[in-house]
């Protein structure tokens, strides 16, 4: 490493000089530009000339018209997780009109645009400026989402309501659009200096925050498969009244349990959160004594299928307890810029 020292220009200022080589490279002369940006660490770069905004990624897949639609959908997603601004679909012949679906349904999940389309070429884009998005209020939006989806998936189960559960087991669509968004903007950030700094988040913030998100999410997904199994049940059979009323109060101490998790997560409070992941363990326990009680078939399996969906929310609550510790005790920013 070149070490420089610091000199005095005149009463006031302080000067570096720059290396000799480093001039050279990048073809500087008496009188150029150059731009400085002081990093959160506190360290400083120089760009050579007027730092200039930073090139829209873009990527192209060839797509082979026998490619099964879910291989290209992830494809599309792996694109986009990954920052990329534009993505250009090609056939090798011509799309399926399964693929332009899927292109289409996954488009709209991203936030993205269809700006150009034809039978061998698809343009995507995306349309949000990510340095303006509020990334703690999109995770709230989230977990809004998912904590009407607990309270209406018990209810759908208290009622026997499929038309409720078919909302509850739909508004997973919307969790997961939001979580695509802020794993994108996440992962972004972690790699771009400006867009960390634009969004006023630590690299640290960022690894906490796409945990929370992805315990949101999970948390969703087990919403909409316990709805599910109230759609799939015939109207004529249901649990008798004691089991209800047994699965209803474990789902509301589970959900409860949820929700404070992620309400401590936002206010720090590690007291709630400690107490938080003790209730899990004794509940963990409770669930893992309900037995199945039921002789038909049909409701065993489901009520086994409920029961693991609770289990595992549980878990994802006492999860977002230990990120509220980790988070609570993180060094503090060294500048604020």
């Amino acid at each position: 490493m070149d070490q420089r020292k610091i000199m005095s220009l005149g009463r006031s200022s302080l000067v570096v000089s720059l290396p000799k080589r480093w001039i050279k490279l990048n073809e500087l002369e008496r009188g150029d530009f150059v731009s400085l940006d002081i990093q959160r660490d506190r360290s400083l770069v120089v760009f050579p000339g007027v730092k200039k905004k930073k090139d829209l990624r873009k990527i192209t897949l060839k797509v082979d018209p026998a490619e099964k639609e879910d291989s290209l959908v992830r494809e599309i997603i792996a694109c986009y997780l990954n920052g990329y601004f534009g993505i250009t679909l090609v056939s090798t012949d011509i799309f399926t009109v399964e693929q332009q679906k899927a292109v289409r349904a996954i488009a709209g999940i991203l936030y993205m645009g269809i700006l150009e389309s034809d039978a061998r070429r698809i343009y995507i884009q995306t349309l949000v400026d990510e340095s303006k998005a509020p990334v703690e209020a999109a995770i709230r939006r989230m977990h809004i989402i998912s904590g009407s989806m607990c309270h209406d998936a018990l209810e759908s189960l208290r009622n026997q309501d499929s038309e409720l559960a078919k909302v509850v087991f739909t508004l997973d669509d919307d969790v997961d659009q939001l979580g695509f968004f802020l794993i994108r903007l996440l992962r972004g950030a972690v790699l771009d200096p400006d867009l960390s700094k634009q969004l006023g988040l630590e690299p640290i913030d960022c690894l906490d925050y796409q945990t929370l998100v992805h315990r949101i999410e999970q948390v969703a997904d087990h919403a909409a498969a316990i709805s599910k199994n109230v759609i799939l049940v015939e109207r004529d059979q249901w649990f008798s009244d004691p089991m209800l009323e047994y699965i209803l109060n474990l789902g509301s101490e589970t959900f409860d349990l949820y929700n404070e998790a992620v309400r401590a997560f936002f206010s720090g409070d590690t007291a709630s959160s400690n107490d938080l992941i003790s209730r899990e363990n004794k509940l963990d326990e409770k669930l893992a004594a309900c037995t199945v009680g039921e002789t038909n078939p049909l409701l065993a399996c489901m009520m086994c299928s409920i029961r693991d969906s609770l289990r595992r929310i549980a878990d994802h609550a006492a999860d977002i307890a230990e990120i509220t510790l980790n988070h609570s005790y993180k060094p503090a920013s060294t500048l604020s810029i």
